[in-house]
């Protein structure tokens, strides 16, 4: 929010205070001022003169020589390069010594003709050439206004004035109006503001405009009918205004609207009335509905949008844009003014969904005071009355009911007290939210605070206190310890976050984070649930960033790829991280976030030159992770043969917690790794992290002193057979001196039948209280290989 020093000095009296120190006042009272900007700075000694004659230079046919009345005993001679320069004109003269920003004026002779100055345009004093009349975008100023050779032009251009910039945070939208600001700096000042006196001056006839409202998002709307107006360009005073605060000047009209707009905070709308006829209806959008609006873009709208209609077409988006077809221009003689108040989550909505912002808009969403909805449209309507010539009509049309009364909170001094940690009487609270133009009533300890409508971040005890505060100074606040020692702590599901990143940090792998938003190509790969839909971005800044991920792979794909076109050819990478699920193929309910962990992993996993090892990323290397990381947070993990899209169709698993699908681990599909991402072979994992959470509170066991004994059992099985329904009726059959059963070989080939496949296990026995004897082994023993013979119609194999 820009603010004109010189405009709030019309409401509160700030003459006596330069705009850096009232800035440093704001700034400590919570509103941060972002800077302050001294237009006249870099100008001085520029007036108003009269051009008496023109003659062409003698020797340059692009100059004239010029005579100008600047106020003085004589006129001065200057040379003058602009096309429009004219005999007559009032224009800006910047006499000798003059400073403009870069140049100092001086006496000079311009192909030998003496020059006493120069005639400027307005860029040439600073201003940008969006603010300036297109007939003088190339040439110099001229005024339209009477105005007196001599005249100091910084005081007429509004130049002698400072800008504050604040920096309003979302809940101070009662500062996003030159009144709200006006009521700030009073209380910080403790003084009252003062307001301009709004009298409509009604003809006799009365407006004919009927309204109706057909949605729940405009609870009231209002309209003045203004006739037998003239659209010209506005008055100085007012382009002053609106260029301080960085709006272009277009005509009389629409600059009255955009003034009381800054002024009041209420957006206001006009509309050509001939172009719009006498009928109002405010209504939802219907779906398809095409519409197009001032800056000659054609929308298409849907049922969520509210538009004004003339009973038939749309004629302006609610609360965000007019249309080009009831426009206000130089031919329209009369006008219909709107004020309204409409559902700041409706503006919201249009406004995000057409990716179209603008000053109502803005205003609109944060929720603008329903009291002056009224008020603003009485202003402008006199003003245009006033600037236009035209004649306000009897009557205002309007449809609706608005909530004007104020909200009460209940506090008490103690209360406030608490929560600043310091003891300020409720008579210094009563009178400093006074000061705010509260309405507070004082009996012992309570406090009764009435809040108007234009305050409305005001809701709870505790913004009284914040109020309090800032009026009675934050340096005021005394300092002092916590009168209680506190510990902190970590959330469970922190305390196990930490502890996966920890255990795949020591399993060798480096931890990625990469970006939530992915192609929608990509947004589907390595996902097998069929009733998944991709969730996509209103409006992505690109198509490869253009949808939620449902999977972490691709991404740690990507920073795989990253690094080996970077001779970086064996890495291992992990996130933890969210996807996003969406299971409603319509996307009217919001997509469920996941929390996974995957890991991707390309190359050598284990290298030792001086021994001459080397181990290379498989499968089992990958499956070996997952398996440790199961076992740092003691959870018993199974796997199970599984045909995943995107994955190697024969080196893929799925990953089982109590017999319910968490996750998959194996090889990247060759094709997909190479075509897409450029890796030759690379094996994944993805599971769910917060499944990995055990249940029960892990117990660690003593060594035992005891000597444990081994026995390998090599049997042959169909293919269909899998290893770990082997292990599982093992286990069972051998009872509690069972400790461990592990894997080393897996064989196929000669002297095994086409259809079977022979694996070699270790078992592992001991007894944690005394020294096993041969006996109780082989009979162990025995039990597995009788339940594995009878369960799987295994053979042995010598």
């Amino acid at each position: 929010m820009l603010v004109s020093k010189q405009w709030l000095n019309e409401y509160v009296d700030v003459s006596h205070t330069s705009g850096q120190d009232l800035a440093d006042l704001i700034t400590k009272s919570g509103i941060e001022v972002e800077g302050v900007d001294v237009r006249d700075e870099a100008l001085n000694n520029i007036v108003v003169g009269r051009v008496l004659t023109k003659e062409k230079h003698p020797e340059a046919d692009k100059l004239n020589v010029t005579t100008v009345d600047i106020g003085q005993d004589e006129p001065v001679q200057i040379v003058c390069g602009a096309p429009n320069v004219e005999a007559g004109q009032d224009v800006i003269v910047a006499r000798v010594g003059a400073r403009l920003p870069g140049i100092k004026i001086k006496r000079a002779k311009l192909r030998g003709v003496v020059s006493e100055g120069m005639i400027c345009s307005l860029e040439e004093l600073g201003f940008e050439k969006k603010y300036i009349r297109e007939d003088e975008q190339d040439g110099i100023h001229t005024f339209r206004e009477p105005v007196t050779p001599g005249q100091d032009v910084l005081e007429l251009l509004g130049l002698r004035d400072e800008i504050l910039e604040l920096g309003l945070t979302p809940n101070r939208s009662d500062c996003l109006s030159m009144y709200g600001v006006a009521y700030e700096v009073a209380a910080l000042y403790d003084t009252t503001p003062t307001f301009p006196v709004v009298e409509v001056k009604e003809a006799e006839t009365a407006t004919a405009v009927d309204v109706t409202l057909d949605s729940e998002d405009c609870p009231f709307y209002a309209a003045r009918e203004i006739q037998g107006v003239t659209i010209q360009e506005s008055p100085t005073w007012l382009k002053n205004r609106l260029i301080a605060n960085g709006i272009r000047p277009i005509n009389n009209v629409v600059d009255v609207t955009n003034f009381v707009l800054l002024e009041t905070g209420q957006p206001l709308h006009s509309f050509d009335a001939e172009k719009l006829g006498k009928r109002i209806v405010v209504r939802q959008a219907h779906a398809g509905e095409s519409f197009t609006t001032l800056d000659e873009v054609e929308r298409t709208l849907d049922s969520s949008m509210l538009v004004i209609t003339d009973g038939e077409r749309p004629v302006a988006l609610a609360g965000v844009m007019g249309g080009a077809n009831t426009e206000v221009d130089e031919n329209t003689t009369s006008i219909i003014l709107e004020s309204a108040y409409f559902a700041p989550i409706s503006v919201r909505k249009t406004s995000r969904v057409l990716g179209l912002r603008s000053d109502s808009s803005a205003r609109f969403e944060k929720g603008v005071d329903p009291r002056r909805v009224l008020l603003a449209l009485d202003r402008a309507a006199t003003l245009i009355a006033e600037l236009s010539g035209g004649a306000v009509q009897a009557g205002v049309a309007q449809a609706g009911t608005l909530e004007l009364d104020d909200h009460l909170i209940e506090a008490s001094v103690s209360y406030i007290n608490h929560r600043l940690g310091m003891e300020i009487e409720g008579t210094v609270m009563q009178t400093l939210l006074e000061r705010l133009g509260l309405g507070v009533e004082l009996s012992g300890d309570a406090l009764t605070v009435s809040v108007p409508t234009r305050r409305q971040d005001l809701k709870i005890p505790a913004d009284l206190a914040e109020e309090v505060a800032r009026l009675y100074g934050y340096d005021a606040l005394t300092s002092s310890l916590p009168s209680e020692a506190s510990r902190g702590f970590l959330p469970k599901r922190n305390i196990h976050r930490r502890h996966l990143r920890r255990t795949l940090q020591g399993a060798g792998l480096s931890q990625a984070i990469t970006y939530s938003l992915t192609s929608e190509q990509r947004a589907m790969q390595f996902n097998e649930r069929e009733d998944l839909h991709p969730v996509k971005l209103a409006m992505p800044i690109s198509e490869a960033r253009s949808t939620l991920r449902t999977s972490l792979i691709p991404g740690l794909l990507e920073v795989a790829q990253h690094n080996v076109a970077r001779q970086h050819a064996d890495v291992a990478f992990y996130e933890l991280g969210s996807v996003y699920l969406q299971r409603d193929a319509s996307l009217e309910t919001l997509p469920i976030e996941q929390e996974m962990i995957g890991g991707v992993a390309v190359g050598v996993s284990e290298q030792h030159r001086a021994h001459g090892t080397l181990v290379k990323t498989d499968f089992f290397v990958m499956k070996g992770i997952v398996e440790t990381l199961a076992s740092a947070v003691g959870v018993t993990l199974t796997f199970e043969a599984a045909s995943i899209p995107s994955m190697h169709p024969g080196r893929t698993a799925r990953i089982l917690l109590d017999g319910e699908a968490i996750g998959f681990v194996g090889q990247v599909h060759p094709g997909l790794s190479k075509e897409q991402y450029g890796l030759k072979e690379v094996y994944v994992f993805e599971l769910e992290a917060m499944a990995l959470r055990s249940k029960e509170e892990q117990v660690y066991s003593e060594i035992s002193r005891f000597p444990s004994m081994t026995r390998d059992l090599a049997i042959v099985v169909e293919r269909s057979v899998t290893a770990q329904s082997i292990v599982d009726v093992m286990t069972e059959a051998a009872g509690p001196l069972l400790q461990t059963i592990e894997l080393f070989d897996v064989y196929t080939g000669e002297n095994v039948g086409e259809n079977e496949k022979s694996f070699a296990f270790s078992l592992r026995y001991q007894n944690k209280e005394r020294t096993l004897v041969d006996e109780e082994i082989t009979t162990a023993q025995q039990r597995v290989v009788d339940a594995v013979k009878e369960t799987f119609n295994a053979e042995l194999r010598a």
